[in-house]
């Protein structure tokens, strides 16, 4: 099992968390949202949680919770310019298909 960050998001989520109080890495996972049903969630974490998978790159972590984990396993993280904003990107080896903006993606996980 893995999360990887490219060196262009280890770089921004690395400042992120040392420009930030209290931070301890990076919360990756998955909610039900837009018109393929999964969009990934990113946000700074604050706290491991019980049931959270923690990879580490190079001193940074990445917080996974039990029930995002089998949907965003070997998942690589960029980041970059999409239009006029700076954002993450996905590259998602469990997903099948995305809808056509690329805001949400479906799997073949059915324990959901």
């Amino acid at each position: 099992m893995a999360i990887h960050l490219t060196p262009v998001a280890f770089a921004r989520v690395q400042r992120f968390v040392e420009q930030t109080p209290g931070a301890l890495g990076l919360r990756f996972g998955v909610t039900r949202t837009g018109c393929s049903g999964w969009g990934h969630v990113t946000d700074l974490a604050r706290e491991q949680r019980e049931d959270d998978t923690v990879f580490e790159q190079d001193g940074v972590r990445i917080f996974v919770d039990a029930d995002s984990l089998a949907l965003v396993d070997g998942t690589e993280i960029d980041f970059g310019k999409q239009g006029l904003s700076e954002t993450f990107t996905f590259r998602n080896p469990n997903a099948t298909a995305e809808c056509g903006c690329g805001e949400s993606f479906t799997t073949d996980e059915s324990h959901r």
